[in-house]
């Protein structure tokens, strides 16, 4: 599991979220994108113009945690939060390694239309309220889903602004990400 930040580059928040999971058997990893670009933080400018170069970043993430002893490199998953869920999406829908996206208050960027090659399981999670990605963005990425056939789950929670302030949210939103990982990553009798 790759987990990537936000526009913000706070991963304090994730970090908690990261041992969580890590205490139930996966490897998580943190990647600290905006290493690759010197930045501290993103606004619409900087995002457009790092993009790629971050997508870029997240693909040798990939490889190289792939090549990890402790890491099943055919149950790999991404977990995005805001401007690191649009990565994520981005990078699954051209990237066959990706087996799985937890998203948190993202979603799909549009030019990933023209250059989407597949996609995984999604799940999603938004805020009803969100003032910063709006709750339509979910909507689409849904609807593009089911129009693809791919398995997705989806949660809207009813007045929830960006970043989740409740803790009652974060709990089941983290029960949620437990549940999907497991059964999206699970070992197979094949494998």
């Amino acid at each position: 599991m790759i987990a990537l930040h936000g526009a913000g580059g706070n991963v304090s928040g994730m970090e908690r979220y990261a041992s969580a999971l890590a205490a139930q058997g996966f490897a998580v990893y943190i990647l600290h994108y905006f290493d690759s670009t010197g930045t501290e933080s993103a606004d619409k400018p900087t995002i457009l113009r790092n993009f790629p170069l971050w997508m870029k970043t997240l693909w040798d993430a990939i490889s190289f945690v792939e090549s990890q002893p402790q890491v099943d490199g055919k149950r790999i998953a991404l977990l995005g939060f805001s401007l690191g869920a649009y990565l994520s999406l981005a990078n699954s829908a051209i990237d066959l390694r990706v087996q799985a996206v937890v998203e948190f208050f993202g979603g799909m960027p549009k030019e990933m239309h023209l250059f989407m090659r597949r996609l995984c399981p999604v799940l999603i999670l938004h805020g009803e309220a969100d003032p910063t990605v709006p709750v339509e963005e979910a909507y689409q990425l849904q609807k593009l889903l089911k129009e693809k056939g791919i398995p997705y789950e989806v949660k809207i929670y009813p007045g929830a602004g960006h970043g989740f302030e409740d803790a009652e949210i974060w709990r089941d939103a983290g029960l949620r990400s437990l549940q999907f990982l497991q059964k999206y990553l699970a070992v197979t009798q094949e494998g």
